[in-house]
């Protein structure tokens, strides 16, 4: 039943990306162009699923005792801004910024079979594998994933 919930969950995300054209890089980076021809629709789309997240934590999470489920939420409890939040904040940055394309939209685009979509796919995967290696050799850890 969980994966059932994480698939229609996924199946929704991808296709609020897709409506918002999200998954479209160009829309991201005319959103960064604020000098040139600058495109708004990424911050509603941003304000629209901050709303929908926050109503969804104070009517489903907050007065709940557990998860539908699960056996508890797990919520960061971590506060602090830490060397590796900040290396890794700024990678993800320029990595956004210079491709016009994250993660999830990454994902939807997929089904377009565009070569350089697979390619950022790629990379993606090579970055992730690469990051605790990379840590260990810079002296950056984190113990984020252990919240």
């Amino acid at each position: 039943m969980k994966a059932l919930v994480a698939l229609i969950c996924g199946i929704l995300f991808g296709v609020g990306l897709t409506v918002s054209q999200m998954v479209n890089p160009n829309k991201v980076l005319n959103f960064l162009d604020v000098f040139g021809q600058w495109d708004p629709s990424l911050a509603l789309v941003m304000v629209g699923g901050i709303g929908v997240f926050s109503l969804g934590y104070r009517v489903l999470v907050k007065p709940a005792n557990k998860p539908v489920w699960g056996e508890t939420f797990n919520i960061p409890t971590r506060a602090d801004i830490d060397k590796p939040l900040l290396i890794g904040a700024i990678m993800f940055g320029l990595g956004w910024g210079l491709s016009g394309i994250c993660p999830g939209p990454a994902i939807s685009n997929l089904s377009g079979a565009e070569p350089k979509i697979f390619a950022f796919i790629a990379m993606m995967i090579i970055g992730m594998k690469a990051a605790p290696f990379i840590g260990k050799i810079t002296g950056a850890t984190s113990s984020r994933n252990s919240d």
